[in-house]
């Protein structure tokens, strides 16, 4: 058989469909975004980075507080004008508007199809409907770890879907649902694929990652051939000595603190997981919390805190609050300015409380006025800064390991890292000299040893060793 007749039995090549993909909101939402990019490239599909260039666009969105809801209704309008074939999905798809209808179809009613969140099928399904694409397994491969968002060092490792408890000021679970864990060999078969792809920090993610397996009644499952139940703290066990295996991090998001989580600080002591949790408390004041229904009280906050530095002296906490919550006096408010100085928060976010539409928040009496609100959460932020730069300042002479996230020329004139202490995006980073030697060289996805040397704003400034 000659080659003209190879080639006239090949079929007909035809450019693949190309999509336009935007994420927007939480890694929650990155991680569904992933899901997607995942299976459309299993599909064959090919990615656009614009809007005008690509057969339809996907929105991923937030529909969490008001900026959020602008920001993905925006969005949503600049596909249209560029593009004018959008799917939408995520956390604003299963949001109402006025009357009880789809808010997106009230706002714009020419989209091809809205989904709400974790809804890859139904993503999928419309786009076959408006651009199919046969898929061709001799040519479309997709990486054993899916599409990712992120750099490649970094991954965000999603445990479970929705949430059981039922905050005042929060509409997730209306959007998300009550709390589903996935199975943990999953998890641990994701994480492993993760880590063979050359991720150097995983970040464990989920509504409540310290409810991991309350659903399925902490479930035995297995992986490698062991049984291993369904908790958080079978879970932290099993992703360390895995990180372990390949010299890499694992960071906590998301952890509420129940009593149970007291058990993961010795796997922080020992190094298999990061010395790192992201607790949001929200507040402090015990009559704020009881209008928020949150499940725990300021006093056993400061007692768990304490405990935990006992347990492992290095540990960061990051934590998120609100400002302005319904109701909030003076006296309440400082008693959370207290909370802060007490606590020795070392990475603090504020929002200034926003009326979510269908929040139960918003039927509370009390409601403060909008820039009182705001000079509230400017009041927290000075006060959290403070407590943020005096730790810092104390890690000044400090050897750190150090992830290296940007090294233009190999380092040779410096680089950006983080610490143990700096998740991405969130907190602050580590500001890398250049190397005093010539033969030191920085490359992103690495570890470097670093001595700090001083501090800068929110950051840590570091000579590489």
């Amino acid at each position: 058989m000659t080659q003209d007749t190879i080639a006239s039995l090949a079929p007909p090549t035809t450019a693949a469909p190309k999509i336009g993909f935007v994420s927007l909101g939480c890694p929650k939402a990155l991680t569904d975004s992933e899901l997607i990019l995942t299976q459309l490239r299993a599909e064959g599909y090919d990615t656009s980075k614009t809007f005008a260039g690509a057969d339809l666009v996907i929105v991923n969105t937030c529909g969490f507080i008001d900026d959020a809801v602008k920001e993905s209704l925006d969005t949503i309008g600049e596909a249209l004008a560029e593009n004018g074939k959008v799917i939408v999905t995520g956390c604003l798809g299963a949001k109402a508007g006025e009357g009880g209808g789809n808010l997106v179809r009230q706002m714009h009613p020419s989209v091809l199809a809205v989904t709400g969140p974790h809804a890859t099928h139904e993503v999928m399904d419309a786009v076959h409907l408006h651009s199919p694409k046969p898929h061709d397994p001799f040519v479309d491969l997709v990486p054993a770890q899916g599409i990712k968002l992120t750099p490649k060092h970094y991954a965000y490792l999603k445990i479970s879907e929705g949430c059981n408890h039922r905050c005042s000021f929060c509409i997730i679970p209306s959007m998300r649902g009550d709390l589903v864990s996935r199975p943990i060999g999953d998890v641990l078969g994701e994480a492993q694929r993760l880590f063979e792809a050359g991720v150097k920090e995983l970040l464990v993610i989920s509504q409540d990652t310290s409810a991991y397996g309350v659903d399925v009644k902490y479930r035995t499952g297995f992986w490698d051939g062991k049984p291993v139940k369904t908790r958080m703290l079978d879970l932290c066990q099993q992703l360390g000595d895995l990180a372990a295996q390949h010299g890499a991090w694992v960071r906590m998001h998301y952890v509420y603190p129940y009593p149970h989580v007291d058990e993961v600080l010795p796997l922080m002591a020992q190094g298999l997981v990061l010395p790192y949790l992201d607790v949001p408390f929200q507040h402090s004041h015990p009559a704020v919390l009881k209008r928020m229904k949150r499940p725990a009280s300021g006093e056993k906050n400061l007692d768990r805190l304490q405990q935990w530095r006992e347990i492992c002296p290095e540990i960061v906490i990051r934590s998120t609050f609100i400002a302005g919550f319904p109701g909030e006096t003076e006296e309440e408010f400082e008693h959370l300015l207290d909370f802060m100085r007490e606590a020795d928060i070392d990475r603090a976010g504020c929002f200034a409380y926003s009326p979510v539409a269908g929040a139960t928040a918003n039927e509370l009496p009390g409601m403060l006025p909008a820039d009182l609100r705001e000079e509230r959460r400017a009041r927290f932020m000075t006060v959290a800064e403070e407590v943020s730069a005096t730790k810092l300042r104390r890690r000044v002479g400090a050897m750190m390991q150090v992830l290296v996230d940007s090294a233009p020329a190999l380092g040779r004139k410096g680089g950006v890292g983080r610490s143990y202490a700096d998740a991405p995006e969130i907190d602050g980073s580590v500001k890398l000299l250049p190397p005093e030697k010539a033969s030191k060289t920085l490359k992103v996805g690495e570890f470097t040893r670093a001595k700090i040397i001083g501090t800068q704003g929110h950051d840590l400034v570091a000579m590489p060793i």
